[in-house]
């Protein structure tokens, strides 16, 4: 139980962590990584190398002990850290590794007299309660997709369906289940966790649902990342036929119901939930104007999909930006970035009346989400994604 006391302490910590959090959690990394290989498939260790996972850390961590008083205010972030988990099979025995892990980087960090007897009580307290907070979460969602129609708990075999390039860099992968029996719906806009072999090393990866649920198979749409482990093996190895696991699709960026003017935002492979979003939304009337950003003609994946459904649907528009042009036909509506006078031309009527969606890299969301907002789309319609670790956009 987190005493009042306790609670004091772990808030007087919060100007050490903003100051040292990001140095305090690479340090965490470093030992949770390297003496305890059990829990090495649930990081991306690209996202270790770049940075990104010790900053996503801090940043939880720093959120946390602001608001150990009123958990409450965490609202969306809560949400998004059990999505992941979730998608990556995270379980109850994993949290007292990484809790005497965490203790420990803080002592070796801070040193003793920083981190005294008092503050790490204090903070295996906090870490407790807020273990039980997630591992109960995990639960209840873990049981929900069990129960659900074509629903699973755990791991479930697929095999590979079909393979198709979509552009210069991104190939779709078609998975049905071995078992040959339904499986779980999904909203438009989550991802599914994947679990793989590659060369003996058991890794775990989330990838967005590109296609909407058909109740049959589940398609990924992924980019070949230089270096990247996962991506490499999918487009080189990764055959017909080929088995592979899969956990239940999570997420909490999903498409909302709405009868509103509905703009879809992506900025390269960040257009793989939009896609998901875009079917589901042409169900209905409402008006969709789907503006897609690429660095070249060659890397634009799934434009004559998209130019497809605007020749079927009226209700559509859409709108693509290339950074460069290099052939006449590319023909692209803008050349450049995304910039706000071109984003305002190409909303779908006043910006106090739209909702927006965006995915795509963060230097790209953070001038998107800019945009919005100063455009004047309400703050609670604009939503976004991360792929990878979720960061500060502000």
């Amino acid at each position: 139980m987190l005493t009042a006391h306790q609670k004091s302490i772990v808030l007087a910590t919060v100007p050490l962590l903003e100051s040292g959090g990001e140095a305090l959690t690479t340090h965490f990394y470093r030992i949770l990584l390297g003496e305890h290989p059990e829990v090495r498939p649930l990081f991306n260790q690209a996202h270790q190398a770049s940075g990104d996972q010790p900053r996503a850390l801090a940043n939880g961590v720093l959120m946390y002990a602001k608001n150990i008083e009123r958990l409450e205010a965490l609202g969306p972030l809560a949400e998004q850290i059990v999505n992941k988990h979730v998608a990556l099979q995270v379980q109850p025995e994993h949290y007292p590794i990484v809790g005497a892990t965490l203790l420990r980087a803080i002592r070796e960090v801070l040193g003793t007299e920083v981190a005294t007897d008092e503050v790490i009580a204090a903070w295996a307290a906090a870490y407790g309660q807020l273990a039980d907070m997630l591992i109960g979460a995990e639960r209840q969602a873990y049981d929900a997709k069990a129960m659900a129609p074509g629903g699973w708990r755990g791991a479930r075999a697929f095999e590979l369906l079909r393979k198709e390039a979509e552009s210069d860099e991104i190939v779709s992968f078609y998975f049905a289940p071995a078992d040959g029996a339904p499986i779980l719906d999904f909203e438009p806009g989550q991802y599914i966790g994947l679990r793989l072999d590659v060369d003996g090393q058991d890794v775990r990866r989330n990838y967005s649902l590109s296609a909407a649920p058909n109740g049959q198979t589940y398609r990924i749409s992924v980019k070949r990342e230089p270096g990247g482990l996962v991506s490499n093996h999918l487009h080189d190895r990764m055959q017909l036929g080929d088995r592979i696991d899969l956990f239940p699709p999570a997420g909490a960026f999903a498409l909302e119901p709405s009868q509103r003017p509905l703009v879809l935002i992506s900025g390269g492979v960040g257009i793989t939930p939009t896609l998901a979003m875009l079917e589901a939304a042409l169900k209905t009337s409402r008006v969709v104007h789907f503006i897609h950003c690429a660095r070249t003609r060659g890397v634009h994946a799934f434009k004559q999909a998209v130019d497809a459904l605007a020749h079927k649907h009226p209700q559509l528009q859409r709108f693509y930006c290339y950074e460069d042009v290099s052939e006449a036909d590319d023909a692209p509506h803008s050349v450049g970035r995304l910039e706000a006078q071109t984003l305002a031309r190409w909303l779908p009527g006043p910006a106090e009346n739209v909702d927006a969606y965006f995915v795509g890299p963060k230097p790209f969301m953070k001038q998107v989400r800019a945009a919005l907002l100063g455009l004047g789309v309400p703050q609670e319609r604009v939503r976004w994604e991360f792929f990878g670790p979720a960061s500060a956009l502000e």
